[in-house]
């Protein structure tokens, strides 16, 4: 029996080749049900023409090859290995589509104008020439990432002043697109080399790291601020210490959580208080109704720049910092 369940097909862009766990994960094949739905999101109809972002084990182009007949799809793949093992499996089943070997943020302006594009690594950005690929009334379905975590599908539709707009459909977890992986720095960069806490001032809060914990309230915060990411330090037994730190390296924050505990201990250092910035971040979602994944949306203006929104685009989210 078929497991529902991704496939890590490649470790550490290659670098990696024994049969043990490697580092990082870069490329995989999604979960059926994944991909299933969101090939339901993109709503390819016959006739479209379709370009893929992340060819990956080739399976996804091959069944869009077999929907829409292969000279209608189009596939962009970054690393040389993996555009290579593609081909060979995609050959085998008769239906090859046109496999890039490429910079997928890039798209392939040669075939477009595109009727759908369809990505299979998340993105913090949507870039400028997946838009400008794709027509007027076009569908763009990607993963996409908030700094902060807890990524998600959008369903964006194009429109014809270069703008893009949709709702998120399902959370989701996909591998960032290599141009826009990011490398944190550690800790220690934080605090100027002294040991923590350093020069952090300190507070009480009431507002549980457990209940930021989950992958709907990160996101919800994750839509709400800019440049911060957590990283969870274990401590002993169930104790742990949640991080907060900018991709600016210029602020910090933690906060200890104990079990059993009502208040917990918050040390914060630099021109950011990033634990205020979350605590009124998940504040907000809160008095909202806590509203799930496909109550938000996205859209993105003509120059990059992206909004998010509650509902319909005339209720944006509020930026937290």
């Amino acid at each position: 029996m078929a497991s529902d369940i991704p496939i890590t097909t490649q470790w550490d862009d290659g670098q990696h080749d024994g049969r043990t766990v490697g580092k990082i994960p870069t490329s995989s094949n999604s979960m059926p049900t994944m991909v299933f739905s969101m090939l339901n999101d993109l709503a390819a109809q016959d006739g479209h023409k379709v370009l893929e972002v992340g060819t990956g084990t080739g399976w996804n182009a091959a069944l869009l090859a077999a929907r829409l007949g292969a000279e209608n799809v189009t596939s962009v793949e970054v690393d040389t290995a993996v555009h290579e093992a593609a081909r060979k499996a995609i050959e085998n089943t008769g239906l090859v589509p046109t496999l890039v070997l490429g910079d997928g943020a890039d798209g392939y302006a040669d075939h477009a104008p595109y009727d759908r594009l369809i990505a299979t690594a998340s993105t913090g950005e949507i870039p400028r020439a997946w838009i400008d690929q794709v027509k007027p009334g076009g569908i763009i379905v990607t993963p996409w990432w908030p700094e902060y975590g807890g990524g998600a599908i959008v369903r964006l539709v194009v429109n014809k002043d270069g703008t893009a707009s949709g709702r998120f459909t399902r959370t989701a977890a996909f591998m960032r697109l290599r141009q826009q992986r990011r490398k944190p720095k550690h800790v220690r960069e934080y605090m100027g080399g002294k040991p923590w806490p350093a020069d952090g001032a300190r507070s009480m809060t009431e507002l549980s790291p457990e209940d930021i914990a989950g992958w709907l309230p990160m996101f919800a915060i994750g839509l709400q601020t800019r440049g911060v990411f957590p990283w969870a330090e274990e401590g002993e037994g169930d104790a742990y210490a949640l991080w907060l730190r900018d991709t600016a390296v210029t602020s910090w924050a933690t906060a200890d959580y104990e079990p059993e505990a009502e208040r917990f201990t918050v040390y914060q250092s630099g021109p950011r208080g990033l634990w205020d910035e979350v605590e009124a971040a998940h504040r907000w979602w809160v008095q909202q109704g806590r509203p799930g994944f496909d109550r938000f949306g996205l859209t993105v203006a003509r120059d990059g720049r992206l909004t998010a929104w509650l509902d319909s685009p005339d209720r944006p989210v509020p930026c937290a910092n």
